[in-house]
């Protein structure tokens, strides 16, 4: 048999070591198919208290022997708070199981002890440990009402004199963000207006609202609650900009931008829009503002909240907490 040359086997040997290395398996890992199941490092908590008013944060960790779904669920003891973390991997860590205070359900995280639940789905088994909230989260932003205090002092209110009227400050049941919300209902046979509320530039002190020139990265943001058996209330938010800055809105030559919020699913969510995104309606329909046609929330007036119903339809009623404006991002609870 004739046999390589030295230099050619080396260089065959070389090639085939090469390749050796080179070569790796793509798939699953047969372990995370055919292993057994682990817990590694046991569930954890990064502190066992935890004040978000000032900005803190908690992580969890858990180190698992394969890959697998898990669950984590936050839940306060009195007040039925839940946040709830998802994820497919070996181990919680900073990266995939950090807690900001904020809530997945309604109300939001309140100071007192919460249980967190790990659920591993490998093992079908629960893990729980306590975590004490010190203080609720604060979103950074521009509240414009959150009802703790009552009505401000220079907010505004029109009431129709209809049956079952009830604009009035309520914390009964869940409250969403703080111990009160703002409750709105009524039935008016003769107009499609129940109620409404002004909330004026000047009733948030000398600075007005303060909001910025920059359209595109501020949000409106408000938390409603339609009752499940009433749908056929909605609520219109009107923004008046007094653009020549003399004080006053005037409605033939300046810009009024609307929200529209209808078809709300039931129970307590946050409602965000972008400042650039309103439009101006007029009765629902997309139309010119009389204006400059220019997005200036530093030219803001007067928000006003309008409570409305077909007079045809009965009773309507729709909950309100929490307007705030914020920038770079919808309102997070």
């Amino acid at each position: 048999m004739q046999k390589l040359p030295l230099i050619a086997l080396s260089a065959y040997l070389l090639i085939l070591v090469s390749c050796e290395r080179d070569s790796s398996f793509e798939g699953p890992d047969f372990n995370d198919i055919y292993g057994d199941f682990a817990l590694l490092k046991k569930f954890e908590v990064s502190a066992g208290e935890v004040d978000f008013a000032t900005g803190q944060i908690v992580y969890f960790l858990a180190e698992f022997s394969k890959m697998t779904k898990w669950t984590l669920t936050i839940s306060h003891t009195s007040t039925g708070a839940t946040k709830k973390l998802e994820g497919f991997s070996k181990e919680l860590n900073l990266q995939n199981a950090t807690w900001d205070g904020s809530t997945s359900q309604f109300p939001s995280f309140s100071p007192g002890i919460c249980i967190a639940t790990l659920f591993t789905e490998a093992d079908s088994g629960y893990r729980s440990l306590e975590v004490k909230v010190l203080s609720s989260k604060v979103p950074k932003g521009t509240v414009v009402a959150d009802f703790e205090n009552g009505l401000k002092p220079g907010w505004r209110m029109f009431v129709q004199s209809g049956a079952n009227m009830s604009f009035v400050i309520n914390d009964s049941g869940i409250v969403p963000q703080g111990n009160k919300y703002f409750h709105m209902g009524g039935e008016v046979s003769w107009d499609w207006l129940i109620g409404l509320i002004d909330f004026p530039s000047t009733s948030m002190g000398s600075n007005g609202f303060d909001l910025g020139n920059n359209p595109n990265d501020l949000y409106f943001n408000v938390i409603l609650n339609r009752p499940p058996q009433l749908p056929n209330g909605f609520v219109l938010f009107q923004f008046k900009e007094d653009e020549n800055e003399d004080g006053i809105f005037n409605e033939s030559n300046e810009d009024m931008y609307a929200l529209e919020i209808r078809d709300l699913k039931p129970g307590w969510q946050v409602v965000s829009v972008k400042y650039s995104d309103l439009v101006s309606l007029v009765n629902g329909e997309p139309r010119p503002p009389r204006g400059n046609n220019v997005h200036n929330p530093d030219k803001l007036h007067t928000i006003s909240c309008l409570f409305l119903a077909n007079p045809n339809s009965g009773f309507a009623l729709t909950k309100m907490d929490y307007i705030i404006f914020t920038k770079g991002s919808p309102l997070k609870l």
